[in-house]
């Protein structure tokens, strides 16, 4: 016998709750835009260009000893963090250090070479220095460097990422339904991203390069979650051909709810485990991962769906020829 979250036969209004869910959402959005626009996004190395180097040794750490000894070789912003290790029983730390670019007074192309160097020497100084802090017993995990012409390609490249996504989603949509279907699907995408950017705006947790995949998945998750409800809307259009929108709507959301809420529920019992047990390099990934799995459970049933009632919905598309929601 299995576990259900939600009955079968609900009859939740959800309709009746649309005004409340729209200023809702639009307090989370001007919020998020008010907060990228005067905080901005804690971007990572990953963007900024600089030095990861991750360290061990047998004896704790001193995250401040460290964070003093890089400090003072003047190579720029530096962050050490302690990282938990479910492998082994190694104490260790992850320093970031954010290297000042080569001052513009060459050629473009030079500056650029003089600034890889800089930041190869810049790892090379900061290894050299743990080394005399920590004694000849300490194991260098991890070096990465990124140099600022990779980070500003990277910020390039993972902005059209999620512009092509939504895009590619927006074709997807627009194909498989009406048009009234596609804009309320892209307007519950750019309502999911905008809060997601917002939340990291606020909470300033590393934007790093993983952010940028978390993105995408959320992305394709409150797509996933909108067609679900969107099939079924559809399927009603045909079986209820004299009932209100909205009542529909309402019918349509409830049909597809207890499949909703669980996918939900197991997939956020996945996430907080790696919240929970992944470690610091997995938490940032995990954190946008959770807030985007709600914030798109509750864009598919209080945005994208509701939105059919401002674009009116054709009645004449339920004549057509529809294909069972599995």
């Amino acid at each position: 016998m299995f576990l259900k979250l939600v009955p079968d036969d609900t009859h939740v209004p959800f309709t009746k709750m649309r005004f409340v869910a729209m200023a809702f959402s639009a307090l989370l959005i001007v919020g998020s835009i008010v907060a990228l626009y005067t905080k901005g996004l804690n971007f990572g190395i990953d963007f900024l260009g600089g030095v990861t180097i991750e360290v061990a040794d047998s004896e704790p750490i001193d995250e401040g000893a460290v964070r003093d000894v890089v400090s003072g070789l003047g190579l720029g912003n530096v962050s050490v963090q302690s990282i938990r290790d479910f492998a082994g029983s190694e104490p260790a730390v992850v320093v970031f250090v954010q290297k000042q670019e080569v001052p513009e007074t060459e050629e473009a192309q030079d500056i650029a070479d003089a600034n890889e160097v800089a930041q190869q020497d810049a790892a090379v100084q900061v290894q050299d220095a743990l080394r005399g802090l920590l004694g000849d017993d300490m194991v260098i995990r991890k070096v990465d460097v990124v140099g600022p012409t990779v980070s500003g390609e990277l910020i390039e490249k993972g902005v059209m990422a999620v512009i092509l996504a939504v895009a590619m989603m927006l074709i997807y949509i627009w194909l498989r339904f009406e048009w009234q279907f596609s804009v309320g699907a892209i307007v519950a995408l750019v309502h999911d991203v905008i809060i997601t950017l917002g939340m990291f705006s606020i909470t300033q947790l590393k934007f790093e390069l993983a952010i940028i995949a978390a993105l995408l998945t959320i992305v394709g998750y409150s797509m996933n979650d909108t067609v679900v409800v969107y099939d079924r809307v559809r399927e009603n259009l045909r079986k209820y051909k004299q009932k209100p929108l909205a009542e529909l709507l309402d019918i349509s959301i409830n049909d597809t709810l207890s499949r909703t809420v669980m996918t939900s529920v197991t997939t956020l019992l996945a996430l907080v485990s790696l919240a929970v047990f992944g470690g610091e390099v997995l938490r940032g990934f995990t954190l946008a991962m959770i807030w985007g799995v709600v914030i798109g459970t509750y864009s598919s049933v209080f945005v994208a769906s509701p939105f059919l009632l401002l674009t009116n919905v054709k009645r004449d598309w339920s004549k057509q020829p529809v294909t069972q929601t599995p």
